[in-house]
């Protein structure tokens, strides 16, 4: 009863808020609404934000089982908190919020998600008390801007005029280092950066047109907005300098929207910036609806567009998806047995392909690269609808990722990521976030072994020389480490991702050295067990003598650190299968899949309470 008086308070919502879809439903259409969805918007006076809401009220147009209940923030920190709380009033669902303030609204969205599922869009609130966040990566965002500058220029000598956000913008100056990332391999491009403070494209235009004739001086604009980038072109069009090349961000539809600049000559490429509007509102109902596979973060797609692929664009914007009326066929290069973690890893992709009725046939490669490179050649042989690839090492993918793109069948990377020259080799990354990890690592060492008396000295244990977790999960814990002059690496090398390799790194250091170490970092569970192991034969007590903090969460490191002889684990779930299977079906009835899909992780310490770290799966 309780249920359908919220059901019926929120419906009566529509005799009152302005910012409900497309006036109220008859009384027929109520008895079919099954969720009401809360939506908490930063402010609606940013044109990207404005479009996303009418993203969301399109996608949820598709769905009249849903109905959603919009409120404005209009860029007040505390405004947005009293729209959370009387949304809450409401009876919703689900909350859908876009933060203003992060640091402000972080605890209020862990509040509510200890009620209701939560997605969290753009702007990432802090810890991981949310259901989903759905995000863009700006920085490769800003890269795929000077790729297109360079090409605009054919690599050549060239002056660009950056119209950049305002200076508080972290998605402009995400934008910004990406652009130049690229732009400085190219010593003859010069840039020059102005800032926008509100982005608009009447100040953009007042901006360019100041120029006057020193605007013939310069070969490109990069607006960090399409708004921006029209008002460029139209201060260059009155100028009479035409020939200069203008690239924006958004790509968005309908009038003065990107696609429609393109076609019209007026800018020469964007690069895609999607709101998340469609999506959050299809993994609303996957979250209600308690589909198996929902994902922690989703990273989304950005595409280059231009005149000569914007129409197809457009079509597949517009492209129904389909269900799949047949069994489809998978094949996993996976790694090899080398540890607990992975042991669990490939038991949950099995399990999950026996869930979702997928048809997998799984090879082993024993840690050898050119085994797994086979493999993948097996699968093309054989005409897989897609295969998966847990990567040994994170170079030498090229040839045979463009044998299976020849052939017409998608690639999806699971656990680890690679390098390659083409980023349409794959289709998206399916894993957890390795910088992160180590970042919360060095955050656990620097609030709990201080160095007040002496510098804290660090012993690392890498995993696979190249392999992504390795590389990524050093650089993360480097990033913070620089932070803390006190603080320094002084021994680390690598043991392969295994207990055995583990012990011999402690091993070594012990016949070399005096044992003078405060910190033990290892990239993984089972490295870090084999450290233990050598510190206790030679009467070292491990996790008082010496801190131990480790990477993935497996049942044998959760009962060492029960016991005191591990300090600190940062959770890294091999529990990928259910997000990967998942990801596949999505795949094969038409989505279009995000450039990353990451999973949960926590942090595990002498504090974490018990029945958290009891009864784990791996």
């Amino acid at each position: 009863m309780r249920r359908g008086f919220r059901r019926l308070t929120a419906a009566l919502l529509c005799a009152v808020l302005l910012l409900l879809p497309a006036g109220c439903r008859s009384g027929a259409e109520k008895g079919r609404i099954k969720y009401v969805i809360g939506v908490s918007q930063a402010n609606m006076r940013e044109p990207w934000r404005l479009v996303l809401i009418r993203e969301l009220q399109e996608e949820a147009a598709r769905h009249p089982e849903i109905r959603l209940v919009i409120t404005d923030a209009t860029a007040d920190g505390e405004k947005q908190v009293e729209d959370i709380q009387r949304l809450l009033g409401y009876g919703i669902d689900l909350l859908i919020v876009s933060p203003h303030d992060v640091e402000r609204i972080t605890p209020v969205v862990s509040e509510v998600y200890q009620k209701i599922p939560v997605i969290v869009l753009d702007r990432v609130v802090e810890g991981y008390d949310y259901s989903l966040f759905i995000g863009l990566d700006n920085d490769l965002i800003g890269k795929q801007a000077g790729e297109a500058a360079v090409r605009l220029v054919r690599g050549s000598a060239a002056k660009v005029l950056e119209l950049k956000g305002g200076p508080h913008s972290q998605a402009s100056a995400e934008r910004s280092g990406g652009f130049r990332s690229v732009t400085s391999l190219f010593p003859l491009i010069e840039i020059e950066s102005v800032t926008v403070e509100n982005e608009s494209r009447d100040a953009a235009e007042d901006l360019v047109s100041a120029y006057g004739e020193r605007l013939r001086e310069f070969d490109v604009i990069f607006a960090h907005n399409d708004y921006m980038a029209l008002g460029a072109y139209k201060a260059a069009h009155r100028l009479g300098c035409d020939d200069v090349k203008i690239v924006g961000i958004d790509g968005f539809t309908g009038q003065d929207g990107g696609l429609e600049l393109i076609r019209g000559g007026r800018i020469d490429e964007t690069i895609t910036c999607p709101t998340g509007g469609r999506e959050a509102i299809q993994f609303s109902l996957d979250i209600l609806g308690k589909v198996s596979g929902v994902p922690k973060q989703v990273i989304l797609r950005s595409h280059a567009i231009t005149r000569e692929n914007v129409d197809s664009y457009e079509r597949q914007l517009d492209r129904a998806t389909r269900p799949v009326d047949r069994t489809i066929r998978v094949g996993y290069a996976q790694v090899g047995t080398e540890s607990g973690w992975r042991l669990a890893n490939n038991q949950s992709i099995r399990d999950a392909a026996r869930e979702f009725g997928i048809d997998l046939t799984a090879i082993d490669a024993d840690n050898d690269q050119q085994a797994q490179l086979e493999a993948v050649r097996e699968f093309i042989r054989q005409r897989m609808d897609v295969i998966v690839i847990s990567p040994i090492v994170d170079s030498g993918w090229d040839e045979v990722l463009m044998e299976a793109r020849d052939a017409g069948i998608p690639v999806l990377l699971s656990d680890r990521k690679i390098s390659v020259a083409e980023d349409d080799l794959f289709m998206t990354f399916i894993g957890a976030d390795f910088i992160e990890e180590g970042r919360r690592a060095m955050r656990w060492t620097a609030a709990n072994v201080p160095a007040d008396k002496h510098p804290v000295r660090i012993l690392e244990i890498q995993g696979t020389v190249g392999a992504t977790p390795t590389i990524e999960r050093k650089r993360g814990f480097e990033m913070l480490l620089a932070e803390h002059p006190d603080y320094s690496i002084v021994y680390s090398a690598g043991g392969d991702f295994t207990r055995e390799g583990g012990r011999l790194v402690v091993g070594q250091y012990l016949r070399e050295h005096a044992w003078d170490i405060d910190v033990i970092y290892s990239h993984n569970d089972d490295m870090a067990l084999g450290a233990v192991d050598a510190l206790e034969a030679s009467g070292i007590q491990p996790g008082r003598d010496v801190k131990i903090i480790s990477v993935d969460g497996t049942e044998e490191a959760v009962k060492a650190l029960e016991e005191g002889r591990l300090n600190c684990v940062v959770e890294c779930s091999p529990l990928l299968g259910p997000q990967l299977m998942k990801a596949v079906t999505d795949l094969m009835s038409g989505k279009e899949l995000p450039l990353r899909i990451i999973t949960d992780e926590r942090v595990f310490t002498a504090q974490t309470p018990r029945e958290e770290l009891r009864g784990r799966k791996y």
